[in-house]
Order: structure tokens, then C-alpha cells, then sequence
């Protein structure tokens, strides 16, 4: 799915989304605009609880993208959340994520995140030995910590080597393959202010074969069967994280949540019963593909610069400031004419932005109808990991946000002004 499920091209010949023209968006609320679909939200929020039914856990991955509105439609929808920061844990208490669906991920934790997931009764997964001593200081004798271990299988996914986490060459996790994991659930059991409740993996992001989660789970449930027989311990919840990709062109065609789910549910149950172990709770962690097929960018065409025989260049009002993952990890997109998604191509543009840096390109060489300046383009499946990861290089604002909903449009963050960029500047 490329675009949102309420899209459509509207009696003028626009795209809509949610009731929304897209054109009268950009002219109302300026460009560059993200603009979210709630009904996407709630519909993939939906397939995946529907999936997991009662089997286990869905927990959002705020990293994805988090703002107060969107994550009171992930808290409505029953899903929980992991954070990674003590920022993301912030938001989420702001907006009134229900604290007992709270889990804290992230590697090297600082005292300071440690000490906000206590207080705020999150489950923490632990990531590094030096976790354990930070937590027994900041747990008070005679309290236990709910806590998980966050595992690296050895399992390198087919996906961007940017976004593979799951391999023994990463910085995240106790790995499996090098006894690591095993000593750090010896030391999580033995100690007196933990409560080690279950075990994590995560793989990887944008990830398509969902093979790799099923290897993934078998590495883990050999692990079991050694704690159980040598330890006596059985998890009660076990991770299997998130990373199921979404279509970011109409060639991508990515498994669904119920497809995901339902892979590595029947790994888990099948494992389980041909090892003779108990099954545990089953927990994912989805983000990308809740947040990214809902949100769309939206920019306005400014310099045209056509180099004979070489290269036209469609320069826009954003950029690498608001989506870096082009540059970040080689992603592809595709955009269309806001007020003519169906006019025939004319020739192959670059989008590029307005950042000065010769590598701020959104997309290269790509098919469009002819484009004028203060034409608005659509770029789909902007949704995760753009606004997460915007900046304010060159000194410029960040884009406002909305989310629509049956013909109405509500800010869910405003435009920054200039005078946002001083807010933390002293004089």
C-alpha cells in the first residue's frame, strides 16, 4: 500500500486523503507539510492486535514517529509503546500513554533514562552489563524492576546493512553466539532488584523475507531450552521485535502485519512444541509500518534548472532536513503532481532540495508530468523516520504536522518560527 487507505483523486483532479485535498492543504498550512491519515493509523493498529489476539503484546515503536496525538490513537487502539530515550519516555507520559504498557529500550543507558523508566514503572530492557549496576543503585531495597534482555540472534536479515541490528557484529544486545546472553541471564537472576520477566530480539528494519524472524526465533528457543535445563528459568514474554518493511514504491510489495504476525506466532508455537517448552507471551514491536504508509509529504516546486543533456533539477522547499533517509540509507520514494496525480509523465526529473549540501537529493531521476514552479508534489509513505530524525540544519524550521480525518484537518505540531531556533541559545 503506497498511499494511505482514504486516498483518492478527488471530482478536481487532486489527490485527497481523508477528505482533505491535498492542494488546499499546502495552501492553508504552508509546505513543507506531513500529513497524517488517522484511519491508516487505527486500520494497521487494527491488523496487528487482531493478529496477535490474545497470544501477546504489540508495543509501537515511538522512534518511528511520536507525537501526543498520534500516540493517544496507539494508546486507543490497546497497542503499547517502547521508547529509547528519556525523551521519547516524556512525550509518552505527556500525552498520557497508559504507564503500564510502557517499555524502555536503547543501548548504552544513562542513569538519567534508567531512572525515569523506574519511576515511571516502564518495563526495562536491559542492554549492556552496565545497566545491571545502574540499576542497583537507583532500585530501592526490597523493590523489583520488571526488566527483559534484549538478545542478538547472529541473524543478519535481507535489509539495508544501516538498518540490520540483529547480527553479531552490532552494538546492540547479549549475543547469543559469543555465551554473553547466557551470563547476562545468570547475572539478571541473580539479582535481588529484578524481576527478569522475559527475553528481546530485534533483527532489523525494512525487512520483506520474513524467513530471517523464523531463524531468529529458532536461535532463541534453542537458548531456552539450555536456561530451562540448566537454569530452570522460562521466560514469560519473548520479543521478536519489529521491522516488517512497507511499500515506498508501487514495485515494493511487503508482507502485511497479519502476515508478520502469524509467521512468527507459528514459529514460536511450533518451536516451542517440538522443544517441550512452555509458550511465552509473544511480543512485537512495529513502527514503521504503522506510521509510514499514513503520513505523506507534501512540498512546493521552486527553481527549475535544466542542464542539456544532462539532468533537470526540480528544486523543493525542503529536504534532507525533513527526510534524510535518502542519504541515509539509499531509500527511493516516489512523488506526484498534488493537483494532477494522473497527468501523463513528460520526462525524468532529480528532486532536490533547498539545504546546501550537494547531496540533499529526495529523488533521482524519476518519471513526472511537467512541473511549474509553486506546483505541489506528494511524496507517499513518509509517515516514519522523517520527522524522528528532522533537523534544523541551515537554520531552517521544522515542517508543521496534521492529521485528517473526514474532511477536517487538525495541526498535531505547528511550524517552527525562527525565533524556535533560539530557544535554547543564550545571550
Amino acid at each position: 500500500m503506497l498511499f494511505p487507505v482514504t486516498y483518492r483523486v478527488n471530482a478536481a483532479g487532486h489527490m485527497e486523503v481523508g477528505g482533505c485535498d491535498l492542494t488546499d492543504l499546502a495552501r492553508a498550512h504552508g509546505t513543507p507539510l506531513y500529513v497524517y491519515d488517522e484511519e491508516t493509523v487505527r486500520q494497521k493498529c487494527r491488523e496487528y492486535m487482531a493478529a496477535m489476539g490474545s497470544a501477546g503484546h504489540v508495543l509501537y515503536s515511538a522512534k518511528a514517529f511520536a507525537s501526543p496525538q498520534f500516540l493517544r490513537i496507539v494508546a486507543e487502539e490497546g497497542l503499547g509503546l517502547d521508547v529509547v530515550s528519556a525523551g521519547e519516555l516524556h512525550i509518552a507520559l505527556k500525552s498520557g500513554f497508559p504507564t503500564d504498557r510502557l517499555h524502555f529500550l536503547g543501548n548504552n543507558k544513562s542513569w538519567e533514562d534508567i531512572d525515569a523508566a523506574y519511576r515511571a514503572g516502564a518495563t526495562i530492557v536491559i542492554d549492556g552489563f552496565q545497566e545491571f549496576g545502574v540499576l542497583e543503585r537507583i532500585v530501592p531495597d526490597g523493590k523489583r524492576a520488571p526488566v527483559m534482555l534484549r538478545l542478538s540472534p547472529g541473524v543478519k536479515p535481507d535489509t539495508h546493512d544501516h538498518i540490520a541490528t540483529g547480527q553479531l557484529d552490532s552494538k546492540f544486545g547479549f549475543s547469543i553466539e559469543s555465551g554473553a546472553a547466557r551470563r547476562a541471564v545468570e547475572q539478571a537472576l541473580a539479582h535481588p532488584n529484578l524481576e527478569l520477566i522475559g527475553l528481546h530480539s530485534h533483527i532489523g528494519s525494512q525487512i520483506f523475507a520474513l524467513g530471517a524472524y523464523e531463524k531468529a526465533m529458532a536461535i532463541m528457543l534453542d537458548l531456552l531450552v539450555q536456561l530451562h535445563d540448566e537454569l530452570r528459568y522460562e521466560p514469560r514474554m519473548l520479543g521478536a521485535g519489529g521491522g516488517l518493511g512497507i511499500a515506498y514504491t508501487s514495485q515494493d510489495d511487503p508482507p502485511t502485519p497479519r502476515h508478520f504476525v502469524e509467521t512468527i506466532r507459528g514459529a514460536l508455537d511450533a518451536g516451542c512444541a517440538a522443544r517441550g517448552l512452555k509458550v511465552p507471551q509473544l511480543v512485537v514491536e512495529p513502527g514503521r509500518s504503522i506510521a509510514g504508509p499514513a503520513g505523506v509529504a507534501l512540498y512546493t516546486v521552486g527553481s527549475i534548472k535544466d542542464i542539456p543533456g544532462v539532468r533537470r533539477y526540480v528544486a523543493v522547499d525542503g529536504g534532507m532536513g525533513d527526510n534524510i533517509r535518502p542519504k541515509l540509507y539509499g531509500a527511493r520514494y516516489e512523488a506526484f503532481l498534488a493537483s494532477g496525480p494522473d497527468r501523463p509523465s513528460e520526462a525524468k526529473v532529480t528532486i532536490a532540495g533547498k539545504y546546501c549540501e550537494s547531496t540533499d537529493i529526495l529523488i533521482t531521476d524519476i518519471e513526472m508530468p511537467a512541473l511549474e514552479t509553486g506546483d505541489v508534489i506528494a511524496v507517499p509513505a513518509a509517515g516514519a523516520y522523517c520527522l524522528a530524525m528532522a533537523s534544523n540544519y541551515n537554520g531552517m524550521p521544522r515542517p508543521e504536522v496534521v492529521m485528517v480525518r473526514d474532511g477536517d484537518a487538525r495541526v498535531m505540531r505547528r511550524r517552527e518560527t525562527l525565533d524556535d531556533l533560539l530557544a535554547a541559545e543564550l545571550f
